[in-house]
């Protein structure tokens, strides 16, 4: 097969989201893409680094689909509370439908934090303009803004972990449904309820 300006890239990061959704990034194997996608691994090195450049490529289009999944569930006429609240859950919700793209969506670089080599995730930067939106409409006092994404990340980060991996992942939908609403509601309350800051 001949890959034209760029084609073979984007052939080789759609064939690793098609395989890291159930495979996770333990899938993304550059002698399987480039034989699912019909060209020797060499070819593909002149468009990656190595192994580690195409993940991170596979990881950063997760991303926008998990941006993508939060911003479904924001409605058009919501309130700031109520975008925060469905930022929280779409994150939630596509950790717990999507885990081999959940898993992939996290990964960063390894050098530095979210942000600080470029502009911040697309899931990332939702959070933060729910949380600025929240502070413009009086809903969170400006003095609790600071770090508040790191207490909400934490939060519903440390939840989805939880059904994915940990004691809850047997858990039945509806009663996930639920316990993801209470976490979120939880932390929303904890920052805007005043209190000491």
């Amino acid at each position: 097969m001949s890959y034209h300006h760029g084609g073979l890239r984007a052939a080789l990061i759609a064939e690793g989201l098609r395989v890291a959704r159930t495979g996770g990034a333990a899938a993304l194997g550059m002698r399987e893409l480039t034989r699912a996608v019909g060209v020797s691994p060499n070819a593909a090195y002149r468009h990656f680094a190595d192994r580690q450049a195409l993940v991170l490529a596979v990881a950063l289009e997760a991303q926008d689909l998990l941006a993508d999944a939060m911003r479904a569930r924001i409605a058009p006429s919501a309130s700031p509370l109520d975008r925060l609240r469905a930022v929280g859950l779409g994150y939630i919700h596509f950790a717990r439908t999507e885990r081999g793209w959940f898993e992939l969506a996290i990964l960063t670089r390894d050098d530095g934090p979210p942000g600080t080599n470029g502009p911040f995730p697309a899931p990332f930067q939702l959070l933060l303009d729910a949380l600025d939106g929240l502070v413009a409409s009086g809903g969170l006092p400006a003095a609790r803004r600071a770090h508040a994404e790191w207490a909400c990340w934490s939060t519903v980060h440390g939840f989805a972990d939880l059904t994915t991996r940990g004691p809850l992942r047997r858990q039945d939908p509806a009663t996930l449904d639920a316990l993801a609403s209470y976490v979120v509601d939880t932390v929303i309350e904890g920052l805007t309820s005043g209190g000491s800051t």
